[in-house]
């Protein structure tokens, strides 16, 4: 079965969209996702990266286009912001960082600045700076996923799916979830909650009393 190089450049073939449906089902924990990064190499170039991919996907709750389209114009460590200049429907957004992504973010600028990659290319590029395939992404994810001993099937937007749920479990309002996750109305994001199992009526009947028999 051929693999993806870890220069992110993939020969696999697109993921079909009735495989995609089937990724939906299983929603990670942030303890599952933190496992992923923690099995990327801390040393290692590639790794370095991959912990800041992963963080920020998680973090922010950017689609997989959003993200590897991301220049190092668009984000800005010192505030803690990052802008999605061309999200779904072509919407421009503002989405913030939180310390711990920045600090991973900011290593790995700091080591793309030490190999002389160029300056415009996207934020997570190969080690040579040209653009990493959607493809690599997905396919790296299920293989760290096995090294974390994670069993669920792990896919990229599901790191988006735990980023919503998070968000609702935290009390942020549903306008508030829209407008991170560049969704087009609260209705649309709404019916991503309720299809993630987030959502009053979840929150109800988990919070009911039963000492068991």
């Amino acid at each position: 079965m051929p693999r993806a190089s870890d220069n992110g450049i993939s020969t696999y073939a697109a993921v079909s969209p009735l495989r995609a449906r089937r990724l939906d089902a299983d929603l990670l924990t942030p303890n599952e996702i933190e496992s992923l990064i923690r099995v990327c190499s801390n040393r290692a170039p590639t790794g370095i990266r991959n912990r800041a991919l992963i963080a920020l996907a998680w973090r922010s709750g950017l689609r997989i286009g959003e993200l590897l389209a991301l220049r190092p114009k668009d984000i800005d460590l010192d505030s803690g912001t990052l802008v999605v200049q061309h999200g779904k429907g072509d919407k421009r957004r503002v989405v913030g960082l939180d310390s711990g992504t920045a600090a991973l973010i900011s290593r790995w600028l700091d080591l793309r600045r030490t190999r002389s990659v160029n300056g415009r290319a996207p934020v997570f590029c190969t080690l040579e700076g040209a653009e990493i395939d959607q493809s690599y992404v997905r396919h790296l994810l299920p293989r760290l996923a096995r090294r974390a001993g994670v069993e669920k099937r792990v896919h990229a937007h599901g790191l988006r799916h735990c980023y919503a749920v998070e968000l609702e479990r935290e009390g942020a309002t549903v306008s508030t979830i829209r407008d991170l996750l560049g969704h087009s109305s609260a209705a649309v994001t709404d019916r991503y909650l309720r299809r993630l199992g987030a959502g009053e009526a979840v929150e109800f009947s988990r919070g009911r009393s039963w000492n068991g028999i």
